[in-house]
């Protein structure tokens, strides 16, 4: 058990209790009192709500929300770095391309250019692209719009549509006619 803790329902020793409630009451928070104190941050709770003492947690979850909308921010960029992969990719396939090989029983350097990509590269560029759009769609997905909705009100209104005509097909014929 840290310093402090001298029982076994994990609070810190009664001898210390009025310390804890007086820098609880200078507004300091647990981690902050847990430093000072040289006990754990779960003595520290513990101890705390024993003593009927909480925590203002506004400041852990403003700086939660913080946090997490600039990890959101550097994921939509990182996105868009993919996609501009992507990009890059697709526009190589039309530009000249240089290929080049060792090869022959001289091991000789031979190199050629194309006015645009070959089949060997294309694939290879495709293949970046596709990966590259991949990983740009998992870091940042695109927005689903209200087509659910719109699509329920569909269904909505065609199954009254169809419930109305077959409660016409239904219906008594009029003036007592047979059908």
């Amino acid at each position: 058990m840290s310093r402090g803790c001298k029982n076994h329902y994990g609070l810190m020793a009664k001898d210390r209790w009025d310390e804890l409630r007086e820098l609880h009451a200078q507004g300091k928070g647990r981690n902050a009192i847990s430093r000072e104190m040289g006990i754990t941050n779960s003595v520290v709770s513990r101890t705390a709500a024993h003593l009927g003492l909480e925590f203002d947690r506004s400041k852990i979850e403003a700086a939660t929300r913080a946090r997490l909308a600039d990890l959101a921010e550097r994921r939509t960029l990182l996105a868009e770095q993919f996609h501009d992969v992507a990009e890059d990719s697709l526009d190589q396939i039309y530009q000249p391309t240089t290929v080049y090989a060792f090869g022959g029983k001289e091991n000789e350097f031979n190199e050629h250019t194309f006015d645009q990509a070959p089949p060997a590269e294309r694939r290879a560029l495709v293949a970046a692209a596709g990966a590259a759009t991949d990983r740009s769609l998992k870091l940042a997905p695109p927005e689903v719009s209200g087509g659910a909705d719109e699509a329920k009100s569909m269904l909505g209104k065609l199954a009254e549509g169809i419930s109305a005509l077959v409660n016409q097909g239904s219906a008594e014929p009029e003036n007592g006619e047979d059908e």
